[in-house]
């Protein structure tokens, strides 16, 4: 699919509050969420004799069908060119994928859009996902905390597996690809009925760039490091990616790192880096650079001293000695079969 530039592709029905996708009616049925330009809603496709089958008949996957009909639509307001090169390589690199634990992209499409004295934006892109109304890994972590609630050692081991099946299509891609922003708040949990743990999908490729990178020269690691502080949340960046050497070759073990902060915050709801924010004269990129993993002292569940060693194992401040995603498989299977219930 590619992008379209149709004004008739997307745009509000000022006469019913509907978006149109290409030829799809959607009608919005309430906001989800929102983050700087971008604006995700909850859709419902409206159905008619003249839809020829709806939007599911672009489906390549039938496991993608909505049910009922219901969707997630992302509403980016795009400002300059660069910004809407940015959507479209989203989009690109979206189609790129296709894995039961990646979020799928399943249509889009990009309109230029008339200025006026209140706007400021050239364009819109509309994105439309599958929709997973149990939220994210970090709502449902402050909601368990709420409720002094944890995952279980089996539970926390397969969503954590979920996870790595996602990444290794990333990594096995050629070239490899790198998500480059793994964390609680870009994994989606959807609690099936009867059947445990919940599904984790992850979403949000608007990071997501191939993951080989040379560094030769001082300008291309500050152009790296310059990046990453725009695209890599500061609590699960790779230490590479603080601070990355003159002569360096960058891959996809920056995303092994933000697994392993992210399997920890699986277990306590937080980075293991993120206590450093809290503390006075505290960095976070010295806590990060030197591996300062902060545990914590009493937990309710007590984690088997294997996960935390499993955690560490994955947050190798070199990365030429950190694991590659084929073998934190391996181990987590491993310890899945150890700590099955």
């Amino acid at each position: 699919m590619g992008c379209s530039f149709s004004g008739l592709n997307a745009l509000y029905d000022s006469t019913t509050g509907d978006v149109w996708i290409n030829e799809n009616r959607f009608k919005i049925v309430r906001q989800l969420g929102e983050g700087g330009f971008a604006y995700v809603f909850l859709v419902k496709e409206v159905i008619n004799d003249t839809s020829d089958g709806g939007v599911s008949k672009k489906f390549k996957d039938p496991s993608h069908i909505s049910d009922d009909g219901t969707y997630a639509m992302k509403k980016v307001l795009i400002q300059n060119n660069q910004q809407l090169q940015f959507v479209k390589e989203e989009i690109r690199i979206s189609a790129l994928f296709n894995h039961p634990n990646l979020l799928p992209l399943l249509d889009h499409a990009i309109i230029p859009v008339k200025g006026t004295p209140e706007q400021n934006w050239t364009h819109e892109a509309y994105l439309l996902f599958p929709v997973h109304l149990d939220g994210t890994l970090l709502d449902n972590a402050k909601i368990m905390k709420a409720k002094k609630e944890s995952f279980s050692t089996s539970d926390v081991l397969q969503v954590f597996r979920q996870l790595c099946a996602g990444l290794k299509h990333m990594h096995n891609l050629e070239p490899p690809y790198a998500h480059n922003d793994v964390k609680p708040g870009n994994v989606l949990l959807t609690h099936r009925k009867g059947q445990l743990p919940p599904l984790a999908i992850l979403m949000d490729f608007g990071s997501a760039r191939p993951a080989r990178k040379q560094i030769r020269s001082r300008p291309e690691a500050l152009q790296l490091q310059e990046w990453a502080s725009e695209h890599v949340s500061a609590p699960y960046r790779a230490p590479e990616l603080w601070d990355c050497p003159s002569q360096a070759d960058i891959d996809e073990r920056t995303d092994v790192w933000s697994l392993g902060c992210t399997l920890y915050a699986i277990m306590y709801g937080v980075s293991p880096f993120e206590y450093a924010l809290g503390e006075s004269g505290g960095s976070l990129q010295l806590a990060v650079m030197n591996a300062q993993i902060k545990w914590p002292t009493n937990p309710k569940p007590s984690y088997p001293e294997a996960l935390h060693q499993f955690v560490s194992w994955m947050l190798q401040p070199q990365p030429t000695v950190r694991p590659r995603i084929d073998d934190i498989i391996i181990h987590v299977d491993k310890l899945i079969q150890k700590f099955s219930v």
